[in-house]
């Protein structure tokens, strides 16, 4: 079965070949059409591609995408290869019900993995996970979504996690289909497991860098209390954005034989942030550790700073991007694969735009709505 582990899917996880097939429509056909074969009118690969275009122009419902669909000129139709009706060859576009159904019904982890890019030969691959708040309804909790994207902004898949468990679970099904080899992971303290490491280091032959935390208090403390006034390797940096002035110092120190209890760990780092609010003038600290297997020749204080920052490109490039420029915390998509197939779809119109090179995705898609029947095509 699919790698999807909140419902079952309809097929196994599309493989590394599926996912290198050139043009979207040729990927699409390696999924299965969810629908039985009787009373099928429209063609499975035009309906997803119908929905792709119009996310892409700036749909945010099942409803929007139905309205684009409706006014698309015949041309596009041809080219997104609706059927044809009448002796004429008229194209007809798929209604709205017909693409929430399709969409609703598609198997989540394969149309993830085939709209996303291949993370391998990516400097730093960071995995976060969001709640679609809007898609709660009644007992039943907002559908979490765990994602993985590369330091250059670049969606590679998500999965959506079972009601009755957490993130942890799903971390080595979101990347088992890839090759990450020499790719450093990042991830908040919550995946910063045991298992994880040597999943990371031992199946996938990649790093990892992760952030830790009093969840981990055995471990917390023994980072905490090692020789850190002997650590002559340091980093200085700093920033100004968001109201505040921030300065980080870095300290890094190899741990070997120093008793550390994690897998393949062979540095840690101590960061520690002062923030002065430029408003108030109000200042703060705060120490972070993160322990990772990378050693000192492959990861100075500097490139630890730069791959520990890495990790706010998901939160900034994806989800931050989904909630403002296509309002996903507002969205109703409840039923069926509708939450986790949308943001996909969303994902994807993300990676297109920032591959066309818009650099910011709201003033991306009102250019793209100028043109919206020309453009997302192209």
């Amino acid at each position: 079965m699919c790698r999807q582990s909140a419902t079952v899917c309809l097929i196994k996880s599309p493989t590394r070949q599926h996912r290198a097939i050139g043009p979207l429509a040729d990927r699409l056909r390696t999924l299965a059409d969810p629908r039985c074969r009787r009373g099928k009118r429209h063609p499975f690969v035009a309906v997803m591609l119908v929905a792709c275009s119009a996310v892409a122009a700036g749909a945010k419902s099942f409803a929007a995408v139905g309205q684009w669909a409706g006014q698309a000129p015949q041309d596009a139709l041809a080219g997104l290869g609706a059927r044809t009706a009448t002796a004429f060859a008229v194209r007809v576009a798929p209604s709205s019900a017909t693409i929430r159904r399709v969409v609703q019904r598609t198997c989540p982890g394969g149309l993830a993995d085939l709209l996303g890019c291949d993370p391998a030969g990516a400097d730093t691959l960071a995995v976060d996970g969001k709640s679609a708040r809007g898609s709660r309804s009644g007992d039943t909790p907002a559908a979490h979504l765990l994602a993985a994207m590369t330091g250059s902004g670049q969606t590679v898949t998500q999965l959506r996690v079972p009601d009755k468990t957490n993130e942890i679970t799903c971390f080595a099904a979101l990347l088992e289909p890839y090759d990450l080899t020499g790719v450093t992971v990042t991830a908040d303290a919550l995946h910063t497991q045991r298992d994880h490491a040597r999943f990371l280091v031992q199946a996938k032959k990649a790093h990892y860098a992760f952030t830790v935390k009093k969840n981990q208090k055995g471990l917390y403390e023994q980072l905490r209390t090692l020789p850190w006034g002997e650590a002559t390797a340091k980093f200085y940096d700093r920033s100004t954005g968001h109201g505040r002035l921030e300065t980080r110092v870095v300290q890094a120190l190899t741990v070997t034989g120093l008793g550390v209890d994690f897998p393949h760990a062979a540095q840690v780092a101590r960061i520690v942030r002062h923030r002065t609010d430029t408003k108030t003038g109000k200042r703060s600290r705060e120490t972070v550790y993160v322990i990772t297997d990378l050693t000192s020749r492959q990861a100075s204080p500097e490139r630890i700073a730069k791959i520990v920052r890495s990790q706010w490109v998901i939160e900034n490039r994806l989800h931050f991007v989904r909630d403002t420029a296509f309002r996903e915390d507002a969205s109703k998509v409840r039923t069926g694969h509708g939450p986790e197939n949308m943001a996909t779809l969303r994902s994807f119109a993300i990676n297109q735009l920032r591959a066309a090179g818009h650099t910011n995705i709201a003033a991306g898609l009102r250019e793209m709505s100028l043109r919206p029947f020309e453009r997302p095509l192209t």
